[in-house]
Parts: C-alpha cells; structure tokens; sequence
C-alpha cells in the first residue's frame, strides 16, 4: 500500500461528496448589497481619474491619440471586469453562527472559510469609514490569540454589527470562563 493510498482511502460511490467550503446543514447569512456600491464607488475613483486624464491628453495631443485612446479603452475594459468580479464576491461573503464557532466563507475563484471557535475570540471590533457610515454598512472583526486569522466580515448593516458583536463577545466570554 502507498503512502498515497494509505492517507486518502479511495472513494466509494455511497460516500457522500461534501465540499470543504459547503459544510452540511449550514444556512449561510449573506452581507448588504452595499458593500458593492461602496466598493464601485472605490473602482470609480481608482480607474476614473486615470481614465479622464488618458482622455484629455488624448484630445491635446492629437499624434498620441491612437495609443491614449487604446489605454483609455483598456482601463474602460478592467474596470468593467473587475466591476463584475466585485459583484460576484460580494455575493459569496456569508457567515453562520453555530453552538462552539463562526463561520465566514468569501471568494469566488479563490475560496476560503474560516472557523472561528468562541473561546479562542478575544475581542470583537466593528468598524465603519465615511463611505461606509454614509451607504449604512459595518465591518465586523475578530481578533483571536493567532495573528494570521482573518475573520472579517465587511457589509454587514450596522444593526447587524452590533448584534452579532455583542453575541460573539458573550458567547467568547462563556467559553473562555468554561476553560
């Protein structure tokens, strides 16, 4: 028997084929569609000014025009793609409380879900900038003893926040005491 075969045992056609990122019986909380808003309003900003500039030089300069109206056209391009792309993660952020941790899961392409235990949590931050005071969404951060979690979830509505970070900070607290 290989080493192979002997870590991963081969699979039967009666065993259940569960994703790591789609745990059974789970019912995932989604954020607010305004954490896109805010998040186009960013790539308007980021792409738009290097777009309006490429244009005006485009028109002052017309022996440069052909190459600055083919860089306008390829920044119109990416922003369309990663407006898409923006949509599409937005829509895979979730969360789920269970009876011992949290679960937040993001990404598309690159997938990823973190399980945060109660006890390990040591305190709950909820942030907000201006952008996200004015389109009414939060962010809600964990910070546990190991400084490679990344347990954020952005887009949550401030109610929302504040709910789940006065849960999680007593769920954290009753588990911690229990140790």
């Amino acid at each position: 028997m290989t080493e192979e075969s002997a870590s991963y045992p081969p699979l039967s056609a009666s065993a259940p084929t569960t994703s790591p990122f789609e745990p059974e019986g789970i019912v995932w909380q989604g954020v607010s569609a305004r954490l896109a808003t805010a998040r186009f309003i960013m790539l308007g900003i980021f792409f738009g000014i290097p777009l309006v500039t490429l244009v005006v030089l485009a028109v002052a300069l017309p022996p440069a025009a052909p190459w600055l109206w083919i860089a306008a056209a390829v920044v119109v391009v990416v922003t369309a793609w990663i407006a898409v792309i923006i949509k599409r993660q937005v829509h895979a952020i979730g969360f789920a409380e269970r009876d011992e941790d949290l679960l937040i899961r993001k990404g598309v392409m690159f997938r990823s879900l973190v399980v945060v235990p109660y006890g390990r949590m040591q305190f709950v931050d909820v942030t907000a900038g201006p952008l996200a005071r004015k389109l009414g969404i939060s962010s809600l951060q964990l910070h546990t003893a190991s400084p490679g979690t990344d347990a954020t979830i952005d887009g949550l509505v401030p109610s929302e926040a504040a709910r789940l970070r006065d849960r999680l900070a007593s769920r954290g607290e009753a588990r911690l005491a229990g140790l």
